[in-house]
C-alpha cells in the first residue's frame, strides 16, 4: 500500500493496475495534461534540470525524494493516504456511521462541485505564476516556485483521479474541462475569481502563498475531514505538500 513504482506510467498507491477501465481513462487524460503544462506551466523551464522533490511513499519517512529532474518529465501520481477502516462521519445527520467510500446519491451533484472547484484552483495557480521564474530574485527562490508549481500539478492529479474514479461520465467530462478553462480567459475563466488575477512579481507571489495558500490549507483540513473516505484521505496527504507553499510566503 505505502511504496509507489515509479515504472508504472502513472505512478500511484490505488493499485491502478487492477482498474484497467480507469487506467485506460487517465492515461488518455495524461497527454493532454502533458500538453497543457508545455503551453502554460511555468514560461522557459522545461529544458533544465531543477532539483524537486517527489513522494515514494505516503509514509512520514517517504513522501520526500530530491533529485535532478525536468520538470515537464517529473513523475506526477496519485496518492492517497492510507485508509483506516474504522473511519466514521463526525458531524452532520449522518454522525458516527461509516464514511462513505462511494458516492452518496444524495450528496453527487455537491461532492463533484466540491472536487471540480477545488481541482481548478490548482491549474490556476500555475497558469497565474508561469511567467515568474523569469525574474526570480535567486536560485533558491526559483526552486522553490518550481517545487510548488509541480505539487499545485499532482494536487489536479489528485482531483482528477477522483472524477475519473467515482463520478463515471460526467467526471470525464469535468476532467477534460479542468484543462480548458485558461486563468485570466476572457471567453472561458478560471472558476474562482481569485484565480483569474495577475500575478505579475514576486511581492504578489510572496502575498499568494502567505495568504491565498492559507487559506487553502484550511479548505484542504476541512475537506481531509469528509465523510467521502477518498476525498479525505487524497486531501490528507496534499496537506504534506501545502505546508512548504505557506513556508515559501512566510521566508520569502
Amino acid at each position: 500500500m505505502s511504496g509507489i513504482n515509479y515504472t508504472d506510467k502513472i505512478p500511484n498507491n490505488v493499485n491502478l493496475a487492477g482498474d484497467r477501465t480507469l487506467q485506460r481513462a487517465l492515461e488518455h487524460w495524461q497527454p493532454n495534461y502533458l500538453q497543457w503544462w508545455q503551453d502554460m506551466g511555468p514560461d522557459g523551464s522545461h529544458g533544465f534540470d531543477v532539483y524537486l522533490r517527489t513522494a515514494v511513499s505516503v509514509q512520514p519517512d517517504g513522501w520526500a525524494h530530491f533529485d535532478h529532474v525536468k520538470m515537464p518529465d517529473y513523475r506526477w501520481g496519485i496518492f492517497l493516504a492510507p485508509q483506516d477502516g474504522q473511519r466514521k462521519i463526525h458531524f452532520g445527520e449522518n454522525m458516527g456511521r461509516d464514511a462513505w467510500q462511494d458516492v452518496p446519491g444524495e450528496h453527487r451533484a455537491n461532492l463533484r462541485r466540491i472536487i471540480v472547484t477545488q481541482g481548478d484552483t490548482e491549474p490556476a495557480s500555475i497558469e497565474q505564476q508561469r511567467h515568474l521564474g523569469l525574474t526570480a530574485p535567486s536560485q533558491y527562490d526559483l526552486r522553490n516556485l518550481f517545487q510548488i508549481n509541480v505539487e499545485e500539478g499532482r494536487h489536479l492529479w489528485a482531483m482528477v483521479y477522483l472524477l475519473h474514479r467515482y463520478f463515471g461520465r460526467d467526471g470525464r467530462e469535468e476532467a477534460d474541462a479542468l484543462l480548458q478553462r485558461s486563468s485570466g480567459d476572457a471567453d472561458n475563466p478560471r472558476i474562482l475569481g481569485a484565480f483569474n488575477e495577475k500575478t505579475p512579481d514576486w511581492l504578489a507571489f510572496y502575498m499568494f502563498t502567505y495568504f491565498t495558500d492559507r487559506d487553502g490549507k484550511f479548505q484542504l483540513c476541512a475537506l481531509a475531514e469528509s465523510g467521502f473516505d477518498p476525498l479525505a484521505r487524497t486531501t490528507k496527504f496534499m496537506l504534506t505538500e501545502e505546508a512548504h507553499h505557506m513556508f515559501v510566503g512566510e521566508s520569502g
